[in-house]
């Protein structure tokens, strides 16, 4: 089974909705959300959820008042300044170190496992999908990243599938760490900006550190062909091979707007033809 990640190094390329786009090429594939912070493939897929399951991670203190003699040690371990004067835990100052609770000498402080979101197993239109929903300000992202991962291998494996999509989040940080880690290989959509160039680099030099093949593409190419170039001759010099271009197409947000890919929406538009071309060269690259 081979794994393609696409990611982007910032929000906003255009990514999900060329994954969305190869999702309707696909073949024999189950689709994977790994963008937990900011879930939105499902908008596209509709996915029909056949199982939800809680995601528990990490841990707040919680002061027993009934056991507590406010002898004020936990204020003094505590180097986040959790605890207020009248020994109340704040559980959004708090990280979880735990140090409180394992050196209360009343044994005061409980240390309950937190529920941070949600994760499912759903069928869409497009075939199989993992996908997962981190709570409001939560953290833990890269741990749910990485269980949605081997959901979405479990399925594959399950169903005699020989690709797994995973739509990568933004950024360089944990989670998309975590969504790098065995993969295939990863396909970085830049656009051409000045930050988009930058970011993508950033996100080209991680792959490279995890020694996974990275392939570029850029996004809107024709709204800066300058900075489209400089993205193509990095990619160049870093032997990180060139997947192709997609033009600015209205059609993209249209389609988004209908929860459509582009391919149901309009599959002769210009931009349908240009990821169309990148998928043919994709599938080979893969091997699938």
């Amino acid at each position: 089974m081979k794994e393609l990640v696409v990611i982007s190094g910032k929000g906003g390329t255009g990514k999900t909705s060329i994954l969305a786009a190869f999702a309707s090429l696909a073949k024999n594939k189950v689709l994977c959300d790994a963008d937990v912070d900011a879930a939105d493939l499902h908008l596209i897929t509709d996915p029909s959820i056949k199982e939800r399951h809680d995601f528990d991670s990490g841990h707040t203190a919680i002061i027993n008042q009934d056991k507590c003699t406010q002898c004020g040690r936990c204020r003094e371990l505590c180097r986040w300044n959790a605890i207020s004067e009248d020994f109340v835990v704040d559980p959004i100052a708090c990280e979880g170190c735990g140090v409180c609770y394992y050196f209360c000498p009343e044994e005061a402080i409980d240390f309950p496992l937190n529920t941070c979101g949600e994760w499912f197993i759903s069928d869409t239109r497009f075939g199989p999908m993992a996908h997962a929903s981190l709570g409001i300000a939560e953290e833990n992202s890269g741990k749910l990243v990485t269980l949605i991962r081997q959901e979405g291998r479990k399925l594959a494996e399950e169903k005699g599938l020989d690709l797994l999509i995973t739509d990568g989040p933004p950024g360089i940080g944990c989670p998309v760490i975590a969504s790098l880690g065995g993969a295939t290989s990863v396909l970085i959509v830049s656009e051409p900006t000045v930050s988009g160039r930058h970011d993508m680099e950033r996100v080209s030099e991680l792959a490279a550190f995890f020694k996974v093949p990275a392939m570029v593409c850029v996004n809107k190419f024709d709204l800066n062909v300058e900075e489209t170039q400089r993205i193509e001759d990095f990619a160049r010099q870093r032997d990180i091979q060139l997947m192709g271009r997609v033009p600015f197409d209205p059609v993209f947000t249209k389609a988004m707007v209908q929860g459509k890919t582009i391919f149901e929406y309009d599959d002769q538009s210009e931009g349908a033809r240009a990821v169309k071309k990148i998928w043919g060269d994709l599938i080979q690259k893969l091997g699938v």
